[in-house]
């Protein structure tokens, strides 16, 4: 009688069901990264009372202006070019310095550039705080000039466009001016020549033509034209366009800041240093 030899018996293992927590794309990690960095931002912002100040407070005070207006175009206009010179120069220009600069010494944006975080990822959650400062300012503008006669914007996307078009241009000029600023006590030196650029734009509809005609090409100066045609529905003499004519007014000063735009990238990207100097 012989005896069978029975080989072990293996027991296939059962195939691993599909996770059903969906994979999470890229895109939607640099969203989550992207917002995570922006809230820490607005934390350091409010620990800096003079940032605070800067990008909450003062871009404010020209609504009076607006409020007070009493239904003419020619002055809320010339208020809305102030409110919208403050909302991009401080919320957006210099606390991106001046936050910038603070990370930079701190050694925060070399220590985030060695992990999953992209470059633009950081220059994004820099720009945010202070861009939606700017745009909920400008529609608070808009809803403060209602009661008190004002039009609703002639051409509401151009209207959004030149706010989002004015932060992104001022970002640029942020990272740029921080490549020669040493500290944040310095941005309030080093950030001047550009604040003075942005400042004589804003005069051009109140000087004479030659004047008027040579600040036409600065950013600010297109930025209040196009504020001007969007919200206001008014040309370079001060006539009326309607919505289909506000874009064909809108090209000479949209060419403007697409060129200013440029240079400041382009100024930002050869500058740009992320850890201060040894």
């Amino acid at each position: 009688m012989t005896t069978d030899t029975l080989s072990p018996r293996t027991t296939p293992t059962p195939p691993t069901p599909p996770s059903s927590r969906p994979s999470t794309s890229p895109w939607r990690d640099g969203v989550r990264r992207t917002r995570a960095l922006s809230g820490a931002n607005v934390r350091l912002m409010r620990r800096n009372r003079l940032t605070t100040l800067y990008a909450f407070v003062v871009p404010l005070t020209p609504l009076v202006l607006i409020a007070f207006a009493d239904g003419s175009t020619a002055a809320a206009a010339a208020g809305a070019g102030s409110v919208l010179l403050l909302a991009l120069v401080f919320p957006v220009y210099y606390t991106v310095l001046s936050m910038l600069v603070t990370r930079r010494d701190e050694l925060v944006l070399k220590r985030l550039r060695t992990g999953e975080v992209r470059d633009r990822e950081v220059v994004a959650s820099l720009a945010l705080p202070g861009t939606v400062v700017a745009a909920v300012v400008m529609a608070v503008a808009v809803a403060i000039g209602l009661p008190t006669g004002l039009p609703f914007p002639t051409n509401l996307p151009l209207y959004v466009v030149t706010v989002l078009a004015g932060a992104g241009m001022f970002t640029a000029f942020a990272l740029w001016t921080a490549s020669f600023t040493r500290t944040a006590e310095n941005a309030q030196i080093t950030s001047m020549p550009v604040i003075l650029l942005a400042s004589a734009g804003t005069l051009a509809p109140s000087l004479p033509d030659r004047a008027a005609e040579v600040l036409s090409w600065t950013p600010m100066a297109a930025l209040d034209t196009l504020q001007r045609v969007a919200w206001f529905g008014l040309d370079t003499d001060g006539g009326s366009v309607g919505f289909a004519g506000s874009w064909a007014e809108a090209g000479q000063p949209l060419v403007v800041l697409a060129v200013w735009s440029v240079l400041a990238v382009d100024l930002a990207r050869r500058t740009m240093r992320w850890e201060p100097r040894s």
